[in-house]
């Protein structure tokens, strides 16, 4: 059954005023941004957040950092990213976590006077050994514990980025991420690749969007949102309502109890 999660919300400081929150609206779950300093893997007390969880009767989901490069060409900086991978995954397992959301970095890139040259493209053979060594590194990290590691679109793949993922797909550990509203504000530069992977689409970030102005609340810019919903209905285990304020939450909330109310959002 499709289960329905909010992000993390800067007005919502604490776990417990997130976990509150999503249970007076009815939610599945929360979606931990460990971009935050409260939710980083060394200062994460994990009794406190289990009980929090159990109380409230939700669960979670992590959103890896938005800066994760583990193909950055200095080997210190991909080891730390790729530690705090393997740690986010012990933390999931902990957490009973079922999955992990990522960016993939399109890394540095060089402005020549007729173009943009990206480094991975450029040094592309490094880019995926790079990419292939991560990604078995996390399938030997999850073992058979069931947790996927979700790779999100954001403003358009690059080609050296659809080879990647590629190779991150050949593994069962890792799935895709659909960000309605990133893709609409690319100008569904990613919905085709998407599209054809559907089998391995679970996840997904759902939003509004007009124009290049995303994370509106569901019913307030120019989506099909139907289509994203059937979509996620036939192929998702859980859907992130992406705003980023409360109030855009409530809204959205509301928007699917009215147009779809035999979601389970209650």
């Amino acid at each position: 059954m499709l289960k329905f999660g909010m992000p993390t919300l800067i007005e919502s400081a604490t776990l417990e005023e997130c976990a509150a929150l999503c249970r007076t609206l009815g939610l599945d779950f929360i979606e931990l941004n460990m971009n935050l300093p409260q939710y980083q893997p060394d200062t994460i007390d994990i009794e406190r957040f289990r009980r929090i969880a159990k109380e409230n009767g939700i669960f979670y989901t992590i959103h890896l950092d938005e800066n994760l490069n583990v193909s950055d060409f200095n080997p210190y900086v991909a080891d730390a990213y790729l530690r705090t991978v393997k740690e986010s995954i012990a933390l999931a397992k902990q957490l009973e976590a079922p999955l992990l959301n990522m960016h993939l970095s399109r890394g540095v890139y060089f402005t020549l006077p007729e173009r943009k040259v990206y480094l991975f493209s450029e040094y592309r053979e490094q880019y995926l050994r790079t990419i292939a060594a991560f990604r078995d590194v996390c399938e030997k990290t999850i073992g058979d514990a069931g947790i996927r590691i979700s790779v999100e679109n954001c403003s358009g793949w690059q080609d050296f980025q659809k080879e990647a993922l590629e190779l991150l797909l050949a593994s069962p550990v890792f799935s895709l991420t659909l960000d309605i509203g990133h893709n609409h504000g690319s100008g569904g530069a990613d919905e085709t690749f998407i599209l054809a992977h559907r089998d391995r689409l679970c996840h997904m970030h759902m939003h509004d969007a007009l124009g290049k102005k995303d994370h509106m609340a569901l019913g307030t810019g120019e989506l099909e949102l139907s289509r994203y919903l059937a979509l996620a209905q036939e192929s998702c285990r859980t859907v992130v309502l992406e705003t980023k304020t409360v109030a855009g939450l409530c809204a959205s909330v509301a928007w699917l109890r009215t147009h779809h109310p035999h979601s389970t959002v209650c």
